[in-house]
């Protein structure tokens, strides 16, 4: 009998792992070097047609012992690499080594939160770090280290005789959050917790620059078509916002954007959130990208306004540096939360529940869940949040130097000044059809990913940095790239 293959976790897994390692390794350097830039090339007939080839029969009857070598080496050659300068097309970072190493931590010990038995010490550590971000985004709990310390409230008043004692009102319970797959579920839960909360006839108002998933996620929850309300500027208008809420029937959710897909703008948060104050709405942001702002000193103040939201979306493998998945909904009244409590005996029986095991099923609507909770905290952990705000202030950087040698350079146009880290510009004078065609040239040539967004009327290139070793040398031979491609 054939000894079976190796466990990575137990007393055995980490003398199993290590050679399996520096396989993987080896694999991932040599598919870097035979790719040779930011992506590979050739176009999709190429890429499957050596992914083919490496893969050969799927599942022979025989297994090959060096698969995990060829496959890999094989993904590396045909990836696009996010660590490129040259690869600037997507909110799609290259994830921190210490995170993905965290993650092959997670992977090795394997455990599943939809039962406290299944990861009892991952159960807790989600707990505090949902509970850290949740506090960084409305200002209650251990995020707020730079803030005014909330005032310690008055006792309470009372009097002799027969005036009653005034009770002291229940304290708040802080806000909460969940890890999800991303911003897109993290959407789709933020307008499930709305209906829930004000009934199926909830009706979603949102910018003209919202993400997709939001009227798509409206669309799946059966709620009312979405009332879009334009954004002119690129972001929503507060006059058109509130004469939609005043015409409209109730009750509303809005839904704002910090760091719009196509030019990472930011709306107008305290004037959406005051509007929806004055019409009783309920307000949701999705902050997917613009959210990591949260971690600097010299970008916090661009989301002014957040704290006032009912429920928000981060997005943690955008401006966070994780690998995917690393999605976040904060929810500032955890009572909202209740509406996802579920019962399977299997996993949270009545009597264990009362017993003290934590109910993990109405932390998400999935039930097999993998602790993406151990990257972020470690990333948390090591970098703190200084670390994490650098980061965050050199990619903004680079976008403003990058913005000004566009701007400086007579060949180019410039959309806007960068709000965050993302910049469309265009050759000058270029139609959009040779927009288009020189962003695919240099896709099939495997020489540089760039992005396309659509905006007054006209197609723009976009460079979205993610990346926060980028360097000014590389900015100008993105730009040199793109002059050397458009036809003359």
């Amino acid at each position: 009998m054939s000894t079976p293959p190796s466990l990575a976790s137990g007393p055995e897994g980490p003398r199993a792992l290590r050679p399996l390692l520096d396989t993987v390794l080896r694999a991932l350097d040599e598919g870097a070097r035979a790719r040779g830039g930011p992506l590979p090339s050739g176009g999709p007939d190429a890429v499957a047609a050596r992914m083919r080839d490496a893969v050969g029969d799927v599942l022979p009857d025989q297994g090959d012992p060096h698969a995990l070598h060829s496959l890999v080496r094989a993904l590396a050659e045909n990836a696009a690499d996010p660590a490129d300068p040259l690869c600037a097309a997507h909110l799609h970072c290259p994830p921190l080594a210490l995170a993905t190493a965290a993650d092959l931590a997670a992977s090795t010990l394997n455990p599943s939160l939809d039962s406290w038995d299944q990861g009892p010490g991952a159960a807790e550590l989600e707990a505090l770090v949902t509970g850290a971000l949740a506090g960084e985004v409305f200002g209650d709990g251990g995020g707020e280290r730079r803030r005014t310390a909330p005032v310690t409230p008055a006792p309470p008043h009372t009097t002799t005789g027969t005036t009653p004692t005034r009770a002291p009102a229940p304290p708040r319970k802080p806000p909460s959050a969940l890890f999800t797959t991303g911003g897109t579920e993290s959407n789709q839960l933020a307008l499930l917790l709305a209906r829930e909360a004000h009934g199926a006839g909830v009706r979603l108002v949102h910018g003209a620059n919202a993400h997709h998933s939001l009227p798509r996620a409206a669309w799946l929850l059966g709620l009312p078509e979405p009332v879009v309300v334009p954004a002119p500027a690129g972001v929503l208008d507060p006059a058109s916002l509130d004469e939609a809420l005043r015409q409209l029937p109730g009750p509303h959710i809005v839904a704002a954007t910090a760091g719009t897909t196509d030019a990472g703008l930011i709306d107008p948060l305290p004037e959406i959130a005051a509007l929806c104050a004055a019409h009783g709405a309920r307000l949701h942001v999705d902050a997917a990208y613009g959210g990591g702002l949260l971690f600097s000193d010299r970008h916090r103040a661009l989301l002014t306004g957040l704290d006032a939201a009912d429920t928000v979306t981060l997005d943690l493998h955008k401006l966070g540096w994780q690998p995917v998945a690393a999605g976040v909904l904060a929810v500032r009244d955890p009572g909202d939360l209740a509406v996802l409590h579920h019962r399977a005996d299997y996993l949270n029986a009545d009597d264990d529940t009362e017993a003290g095991l934590p109910d993990l099923l109405g932390r998400s609507l999935r039930t097999s869940r993998r602790p993406d909770v151990l990257k972020i905290a470690v990333t948390l952990g090591t970098l703190g949040r200084d670390g994490l705000g650098r980061l965050v202030e050199q990619v903004c950087a680079r976008a403003g130097e990058f913005a000004a040698l566009v701007h400086d350079h007579p060949g180019f146009e410039l959309h806007d000044p960068p709000t965050i880290s993302t910049v469309l510009f265009r050759p000058a004078h270029a139609t959009d059809a040779a927009v288009a065609a020189v962003r695919r040239r240099l896709l099939t040539d495997g020489r540089a990913v760039l992005g396309r967004a659509r905006l007054d009327g006209r197609l723009w290139l976009k460079a979205t940095f993610l990346n926060p070793h980028t360097r000014p040398d590389d900015l100008a031979a993105l730009l040199k790239l793109v002059e050397g491609n458009t036809p003359g």
